[in-house]
């Protein structure tokens, strides 16, 4: 889905320049862009990006936020499924660049369009599918599995709506098929009290994801096999250790870590949570938070008068998408300049519109919530 044009600019010329120098050249490519170009940064992006971003958030709320604007061409600092995503819900007339097409998510990647498509087609040969089942994908997906969605009376989610969603489907439906984030999935289910036994960890390596028929039959929620490569990375001794180390201090973790994480919290939410948390917190307040250190970095800088920590200060920040660098913005936009759109971000027409049903399903659902 993505169509790549070669720039006028070749990368390298770039790779070469100072750090100023680089900081200089996006700033005056934007000034000559002007309102034509938005420049959208992920909250887990590096600071040396963010700094240049016209909006910050995340991944549904800046596709959203860019499609009002009057930008003819979108470029969005982040990953390849939230430049998807911006094309999908953005404008006709607006392209989405994303500036280095190495920067991927290695959770939705662990679920392909070919290997759902396999596992619906399984539960269907077993009887599954004579239930009424829900196919609910993660913002954290591809458009294309969107789209299955969209087909599929199905629905996306973010973490800040997971919970009505579940609500909802939990109510119309006898059970769901989550993907590809297990662990959102499990907390989610958790909070409306579905027993772990009747939650299934689907494998798309194994047929039948590595369950009995009648064990699919049963659950009441089938999980894919996915999970964030930096929430994942959590574990319960770290809250042990910082409980020990920082007393009266709050844990304060995003719904992508683990279930026994997230039960030893004091606190769970999306990215938008967290930073609404802290922001409302009373200066003095003590937390440690389990989520991209850029992004708890920049809550230690905005709130001096708090105490704040990284639950496991040895994690590292979300490497796909720090392959965008500042080198990489320069020569998207001064090849814009030019009038050259490099790496643009494509989705069918066909993707699109299915994708964009199983959105405005989501969003339907959750007016109001």
């Amino acid at each position: 889905m993505s169509a790549v044009a070669q720039g006028t600019r070749e990368l390298e010329e770039f790779l070469v320049l100072s750090n100023e120098e680089i900081s200089e050249r996006i700033e005056s490519a934007r000034a000559a862009l002007g309102p034509r170009v938005v420049i959208l940064g992920h909250h887990y992006q590096r600071d040396d990006v963010v700094r240049h971003a016209d909006l910050t958030g995340d991944s549904y709320q800046l596709s959203v936020m860019a499609s009002q604007t009057a930008a003819e061409v979108i470029v969005f600092c982040g990953v390849h499924f939230m430049a998807e995503s911006a094309d999908v819900l953005g404008r006709p007339d607006q392209r989405v660049i994303l500036p280095d097409l190495g920067a991927g998510c290695s959770m939705a990647d662990m679920a392909t369009i070919e290997q759902v498509e396999d596992a619906w087609e399984q539960l269907g040969d077993i009887g599954v599918l004579d239930q009424r089942v829900a196919p609910i994908t993660y913002m954290n997906s591809s458009a294309a599995i969107k789209a299955f969605c969209g087909r599929n009376d199905g629905v996306v989610c973010t973490s800040s709506n997971a919970v009505p969603l579940f609500d909802a489907y939990l109510k119309s439906f006898d059970k769901m098929f989550f993907f590809p984030d297990q662990h959102l999935g499990r907390n989610t289910g958790a909070k409306f009290g579905i027993p772990l036994d009747k939650m299934v960890l689907w494998d798309p390596h194994k047929e039948f994801g590595g369950n009995t028929p009648e064990t699919l039959l049963d659950a009441k929620l089938i999980l894919w096999r996915g999970h964030c490569s930096v929430h994942g990375r959590f574990k319960e001794w770290h809250v042990d250790k910082i409980r020990e180390d920082v007393p009266g201090v709050k844990v304060l973790v995003h719904p992508e870590c683990t279930f026994e994480v997230v039960e030893k919290s004091d606190l769970n939410g999306s990215t938008s949570f967290i930073i609404k948390t802290v922001e409302q917190a009373p200066p003095g307040s003590k937390w440690a938070i389990g989520t991209e250190v850029n992004l708890v970095n920049r809550l230690k800088q905005r709130f001096p008068d708090q105490e704040i920590h990284l639950l496991a200060p040895d994690l590292c920040m979300c490497a796909t998408m720090y392959r965008i660098a500042p080198q990489n913005l320069a020569w998207s936009l001064e090849n814009l300049l030019d009038g050259v759109v490099v790496n643009e971000i494509v989705v069918d027409d066909d993707t699109k519109h299915f994708a964009n049903v199983a959105l405005e399903r989501m969003i339907s659902m959750t007016e109001g919530r």
